[in-house]
């Protein structure tokens, strides 16, 4: 409540009366402190690409929204089953020893669930004993409101918040709105850990094959046709990966060679780069970013999903998984580098 007024006086100055007048912001307050809490959580889920993470990270910021006795992720796997990918109570319970949450659910054994999967929108029980096929899971305690959320990015359904409590006929509309206003920055959030994780496993197996290429040199190296074969295996990699990889020197950062990935993903020409500097081409936002990690390759160590932000040839600057090492090329030190466009979430299609 939000009260204003003021005293009216008569000739002599002596206060006779106040007029004023109140207004109620209960809703308003409210209205601003879910704002806050959505905004905290956007901003959280875009600190780390790793999963677990995620979903620890999303369980705790839904309590802020929505009360619960039990919440999970549920991903969808093979034919009708959901893994429940993430799973949190409140208040949080330590588990006995030995025992273990079922973490796999048959969407068919479920009305509910089947629902979730194959119409993929929103629900809302508000008394689960009012419903004839509801069922507890086994060592579960048994969940009066329930709410789910489907999980939606790019237009591709990757799964559902599971909400319930403990309380009947907790759960309203609103729940359920503060639950699909947070299912959007998470979808998103998941889209990337599972793009990260597929560009992690991707660059470590490269980086296997790109260990057994330089063992392979080191072995034929006094030899001009297994050279010769070593360079167009390498070639081959290079050009065939669906990953914008690029070759600059360690020490001015001359572009020596790029593939076909680089040139779409940047909208530079092979020839347009070829001699130019990462400098002249304004590649790095910050140029600080690229002297953190000519620091980290000089001292060894090599670069691993380093987030940076590099510019295209239209001038768009793109949030950037980078990966680099060290390797020699035409007699000269140079880097191997791979950047890959890690997807954030718009906070503005939320409004």
């Amino acid at each position: 409540m939000w009260v204003r007024g003021f005293p009216v006086r008569d000739a002599e100055g002596k206060i006779r009366r106040l007029v004023g007048t109140a207004l109620e912001i209960t809703a308003q307050k409210q209205a601003e402190e879910e704002a806050e809490a959505l905004r905290k959580a956007t901003l959280s889920l875009t600190q780390d690409l790793r999963m677990d993470f995620i979903m620890e990270t999303l369980l705790k910021s839904l309590e802020e929204l929505v009360p619960y006795t039990c919440a999970r992720v549920l991903v969808p796997e093979s034919g009708p089953h959901m893994l429940a990918l993430g799973e949190r109570t409140c208040p949080e319970q330590p588990k006995k020893p030995g025992a273990r949450s079922p973490l796999t659910f048959i969407a068919d054994e479920s009305t509910f669930f089947h629902r979730i999967l194959t119409e993929q929108k929103s629900v809302l029980i508000g008394d689960t004993n009012t419903e004839e096929k509801w069922h507890t899971l086994k060592g579960h305690r048994q969940l009066r409101s329930w709410l789910s959320a489907p999980l939606v990015a790019s237009g591709e359904y990757l799964g559902c918040l599971s909400v319930g409590h403990t309380e009947p006929n907790l759960y309203t509309q609103e729940h359920l709105r503060r639950a699909e206003l947070l299912a959007i920055p998470a979808a998103a959030a998941i889209q990337n850990a599972r793009l990260y994780e597929t560009a992690r496993i991707y660059c470590e197996n490269l980086e296997s094959r790109l260990a057994q290429l330089k063992r392979t040199e080191t072995a034929l190296a006094r030899s001009e046709d297994s050279r010769r074969s070593f360079e167009e295996k390498f070639e081959r990699v290079f050009e065939s990966c669906p990953l914008p990889f690029s070759i600059t020197t360690l020490k001015d950062g001359r572009f020596l060679d790029v593939n076909a990935a680089f040139e779409h993903r940047y909208g530079y020409s092979r020839n347009e780069v070829l001699g130019r500097t990462v400098q002249e081409l304004r590649i790095w936002e910050d140029p600080a970013d690229r002297g953190l990690m000519l620091a980290r390759l000089n001292q060894g160590v090599p670069i691993r999903n380093m987030m940076a932000r590099l510019r295209t040839k239209s001038g768009q600057v793109k949030l950037t998984a980078y990966s680099a090492s060290k390797i020699q090329f035409e007699g000269e030190t140079c880097i191997l580098a791979i950047s890959e466009d890690v997807h954030q979430y718009d906070s503005q299609k939320s409004n």
